[in-house]
């Protein structure tokens, strides 16, 4: 190829590139395994040949170097490009310089001479008609250089000038066009790397120069962008400071005209303070005006908050009255309640004595009714009969009569004990009847705290499953519907509850206590507004039918931080409040809880004793209400109300403990209905018994039964001795009795009668009473809870009211400081335009601030102080406004010559690379029709397929003929047909590419004698075509067989011997030279 011209660019980065490897070669050469191959002996080996480089017209000559193979002639490749610069791998004889020292030596020096004639010499006048090369190389790899002239005279040491003069002859040391070693050759020819194969042919045609010298100027394009980018915002920079100089260039003209600006600025600056100030003062005015307006409003509000705490303290205090009214009532009503129950006894007693006189009466009258029968039968039958007796039946009759006389008497004797027996069965029997209705009372309560401990069972057993449950069985598909709600939008915020579920206890003792203490409002929800209030409501209408308790619903703006409630909340060192005894993560459900229950102000004490004597038997703790202790008890400072509850019901966290607990108490519920009913049964035999024996238990009758047969029986036997007539007496008599006990049992019957009724009265007035007293008790729960709730509203109408309170006091001193605000803004104001008129009587309208006029003041002050301090130095601020204009004006001018630079080079290297394209493909095709031409010579084929966007080249040889033979790849050849090829493929190269000499290292070692023939006679052939060139060959075979002719010159190499310090090269004179050339 032509030789390389340089290129001026527009910095020096853009300056041809030195050979950055031959640079870092230059004073030592890496620090590589040493090699164990020597090419020198003895202590300064020095390696010499001549070589030519010439332009234009110059013949060259052919150089052939013959020996052995153990002669040294690789020495003289190794020589030559470690000589000219080349690394020592580039040799492939060693990877460091300092393994081409001999052993035992401390250094070697290469001698090459250059020859310079001709028109393109280098620097002729300096070097003469040849340049030696001189190296040398130390121990540690390390090498110098020495340019001489032809005369001798060292020119330069520096590695530049080497390289300048290697690129002025374009001679390339590293390009196997210029050196073909054999290991290089053998390395290429054989590789399996198509890609190695392609950079060889780029090296060897300089094509990968070319590439890389195109990266190197688009790199040197993007440095010189970011040049640009640099240069731009330097120019901003220059550019302010040029205003900047030109500004005070400009200022010195206007001294004067500043220091008058300067005296007006003042006077618009105090009037503008002046403005300002009554600016400040209309808006104090309007604020202050805005503050008792406000200050009235919250005055209405206190009156509106004080209304309202009269009324809920009202509400408060009548449902305290009525309460106590209905205490007071019931404790009035029960001494009352006890004695119509011992009235009651009394009465019902009196009335079964009453009762027992009469049936006496009864029994009696009775009996005298019988005997008037008998003595009206007696009577007719001795009218009607005669005396016809008969003396046994005498006999037995009076023995039966003697009989019913002894029963008669001994009947009387027991009459009085059994009539107390009779009482007392009558008493017993009225006894077991209040006992059964007391039993059948109490059997109806069991049975109905039994379905409700069922119930209860039943939803702890379900909440197992799903904790939701012990809430209502409706709750988990409430929840279901709410959350499907929030995901369609329906909710502004998604409702919160139950709230039970949103609370946990740090002491699982207070879980009763709290639910005393909170009730409904574990089953309530929480809505953010009424419109998702609504919505909630029609979701539970789906779970809760009409009639049935639904979930209470609190309505209540959402917030994400909890009040805090420190300053109201209760405190005891010992005992906890609700809010503290709770562990509540949502803000919401802790607001609505301290909202509805006030639960910072009721503390947790878990011994009733010891809750009696903090709230009542001394002041109870600040800020607390109330008390609930761990059986769930309700203790204020004057009251006590004990818990219809024994056990949690939703805030239990042992549910298993729980459910056995409950299942026990079941069981024993069912066990104590047995009992009762158990109880009822005996009751009921005990009154059926106790009644048959009062029947049985009838003496009178049985006496008068006796009384009546003995008459008969002595009617019967004295019927003859006694006349018609004493029977009638005695019947008369009879009549008169029975008249007299039925007066009496009249009057008996009316005294029973009334007996009853009073008893009956008795009974409704203790039935009454008993009655209402419950009515009490019952009417006592709601206004407890009605009591709790305006307890509640008036903690929270106090709470109102203080807030009220304190938002006026803070306020009013709010306002008064304005107030006194106003009045030094005023005095102040005054000052102000006192000193504004002595400064400007007149005043001036002022559009601008007085911040803005300070800032023109103080920058005008300092300009005329700059002005000042340089006034005398006119000279000087000239020059630097003129330097700093033509050092922005220079940039300016760099960087948009840059910009065209830079166009101008994309559009040189857009071409450019086309044409680097075009010259490639030119060059592909020249190194075919070459290789293919000179295969042919020898009735060979092959094939180059160059891949330039992959980057790889393969080679094939058909050594055959024409066709018969196939394509094969260049390893399966023989040694002399793949030295042929070899061959051919390096002159193929030749012929493409520019080098002042070419080196060939045993190239027809493994040739046969045709082939090294037809080898030899191309070279020769190419050789005789480019006289201008120098080749040199390197061969171990005789080349006795070549032509004589002047432009080949063979040099014979003996072997080494021992002592050698030169290779024995004769040396040639000019003159000789001079002929053959």
């Amino acid at each position: 190829m032509a030789k390389r011209k340089e290129e001026n660019f527009f910095s020096p980065e853009n300056a041809k590139r030195p050979r950055q490897e031959e640079l870092d070669d230059f004073d030592k050469d890496g620090d590589e395994d040493e090699c164990t191959v020597s090419f020198t002996n003895g202590t300064s080996t020095l390696v010499s040949a001549k070589f030519g480089a010439w332009r234009g017209s110059y013949v060259s000559f052919i150089c052939h170097i013959l020996d052995n193979s153990i002669s040294g002639k690789s020495a003289v490749l190794t020589a030559l490009i470690v000589g000219l610069g080349g690394k020592a791998v580039a040799t492939n004889r060693g990877s460091s310089l300092k393994g081409f020292v001999k052993d035992g030596q401390n250094s070697a020096d290469i001698s090459i001479t250059l020859r310079n004639r001709g028109d393109d010499a280098y620097r002729a006048n300096v070097y003469g008609n040849s340049i030696v090369v001189q190296q040398h190389i130390s121990m540690d790899g390390s090498r110098s250089y020495k340019l001489k002239s032809e005369t001798g005279t060292v020119v330069s040491t520096r590695k530049e000038e080497l390289i300048a003069i290697l690129d002025h002859f374009n001679i390339q040391v590293d390009n196997p066009v210029s050196v073909l070693t054999q290991e290089m050759s053998k390395q290429f020819l054989q590789s399996k790397n198509e890609g190695d194969k392609y950079k060889f042919f780029m090296k060897a045609t300089q094509l990968e120069q070319m590439k890389e010298d195109y990266s190197y100027i688009m790199e040197t394009k993007e440095r010189t962008k970011e040049q640009i980018n640099q240069g731009e915002e330097r120019l901003i920079e220059l550019k302010r400071q040029c205003l900047e100089k030109e500004e005070r260039f400009q200022s010195i003209a206007g001294l004067s005209t500043m220091k008058t600006n300067l005296e007006y600025l003042k006077h618009e600056m105090a009037w503008a303070v002046v403005n300002e100030i009554e600016k400040q003062l209309n808006a104090i005015r309007d604020n202050i005006k805005i503050g008792e307006d406000r200050a009235a409003r919250l005055d209405r509000k206190m009156e509106e908050q004080q209304v309202r705490l009269n009324e809920a303290e009202k509400k408060y205090k009548d449902i305290q009255d009525k309460l106590e009214k209905i205490s007071q009532e019931t404790n009035a009503r029960a001494p009352e309640c006890m004695a119509l129950k011992t009235d009651v006894t009394a009465k019902k007693r009196v009335y079964n004595e009453a009762e027992v006189l009469y049936n006496r009466s009864l029994n009696e009258y009775r009996a005298l009714m019988k005997d008037d029968e008998q003595l009206c039968k007696r009577i007719e039958e001795l009218k009607k009969s005669t005396d016809q007796s008969l003396e046994p039946e005498r006999l037995e009759r009076q023995k039966k009569i003697s009989w019913l006389k002894e029963r008669v008497k001994a009947l009387q004797d027991q009459e009085s004990s059994i009539n107390q027996e009779i009482e007392q069965f009558q008493q017993a029997i009225e006894k077991d009847k209040e006992e059964r209705i007391r039993i059948k009372g109490e059997e109806l309560d069991v049975k109905h705290t039994l379905s409700y401990n069922q119930r209860q069972l039943k939803e702890l057993k379900d909440s197992k499953t799903d904790r939701l449950k012990r809430f209502g069985p409706h709750v988990p598909a409430l929840l279901e519907a709410i959350d499907d709600a929030y995901r369609r939008g329906l909710f502004t915020c998604k409702p919160v509850g139950p709230l039970g579920a949103c609370i946990h206890l740090r002491d699982p003792e207070l879980a009763l206590a709290i639910e005393s203490c909170l009730k409904g409002l574990l089953q309530a929800y929480c809505c953010h507004n009424h419109a998702d209030e609504r919505v909630l409501q029609a979701l539970m209408e789906r779970f809760y039918s009409r009639g049935t308790s639904r979930p209470q619903i609190i309505v209540s703006e959402f917030r994400n931080e909890m009040y805090d409630v420190r300053h109201r909340a209760a405190y005891h060192p010992e005992f906890p409040t609700v809010l503290t005894a709770l562990e509540i993560d949502n803000a919401v459900v802790a607001n609505s809880l301290i909202d509805m229950r006030s639960i910072e102000t009721v503390l947790l004490i878990k011994s009733n004793s010891v809750a009696r004597s903090v709230m009542q038997s001394q002041k109870p703790p600040k800020n607390c209400r109330e008390a609930f202790t761990a059986d769930g008890d309700q203790v204020f400072a004057g009251r006590y109300y004990s818990s219809e509850n024994t056990r949690p019901k939703f805030l239990s966290k042992d549910v298993d403990s729980e459910i056995s607990d409950l299942e026990n108490e079941v069981e024993n519920k069912k066990a104590q209905i047995l009992n009762l009913q158990q109880h009822l049964s005996a009751l009921e035999k005990d009154i059926k018994r106790n009644e048959e024996f009062l029947r049985r238990r009838q003496i009178p009758v049985k006496i008068t039964e006796s009384i009546s047969e003995i008459r008969e029986l002595e009617n019967i036997e004295e019927h003859q001795s006694v006349d018609i007539a004493t029977l009638e007496d005695e019947a008369q008599e009879n009549k008169i009795k029975m008249k007299t006990v039925e007066k009496n049992m009249e009057q008996q019957q009316k005294n029973k009668e009334h007996l009853k009724s009073l008893k009956i009265e008795a009974e409704n007035k203790y039935d009454a009473i008993k009655q209402k007293i419950n009515q009490l008790s019952d009417l006592a729960e709601p206004l407890k809870d009605e009591l709790n709730l305006a307890d509640s509203e008036v903690d929270n109408q106090k709470r109102g009211k203080r807030h009220y309170e304190e938002k006026q006091k803070e306020h009013l001193d709010t306002l008064n400081k304005k107030k006194r605000e106003l009045d030094m803004k005023e005095k102040e104001l005054e000052e102000k335009m006192s000193q504004a008129r002595q400064i400007c009587p007149e005043r001036i309208e002022v559009k601008k601030s007085a911040s803005i006029l300070d800032k023109e003041i103080n920058r005008l002050r300092q300009k005329i102080q700059a002005e000042h301090a340089s006034h005398g130095d006119r000279e000087e601020i000239m020059r630097q406004y003129q330097e700093a204009k033509e050092t922005y004006l220079d940039l300016d001018n760099k960087v948009k010559t840059l910009k065209r630079f830079i166009k101008l080079l994309e559009e040189i290297m857009t071409h450019r690379y086309k044409t680097y394209q075009q010259f490639r493909r030119c060059l592909t095709l020249r190194c075919k029709l070459y290789f293919d031409n000179l295969l042919s010579q020898r009735a060979y084929c092959g094939k180059m397929n160059f891949d330039h966007k992959n980057e790889t080249l393969s080679i094939s040889v058909q050594p055959g003929e024409g066709n018969k033979a196939a394509f094969n790849d260049m390893r399966a050849l023989s040694g002399g047909e793949r030295s042929f090829s070899t061959v051919c493929f390096i002159l193929s190269l030749w012929s493409i590419a520019e080098s002042p000499f070419r080196c060939l290292d045993e190239f027809d070692v493994y040739m046969d004698m045709v082939n090294r023939r037809i080898a030899m006679d191309m070279i020769l052939k190419m050789a005789d075509s480019q006289r201008f060139r120098q080749f040199i060959l390197l061969t171990p075979q005789s080349m006795s067989s070549l032509p004589s002719s002047k432009l080949i010159r063979i040099l014979r190499m003996s072997d080494p011997e021992r002592g050698q310090t030169t290779l024995p090269f004769r040396p040639v004179g000019q003159e000789e030279e001079e002929d053959r050339s």
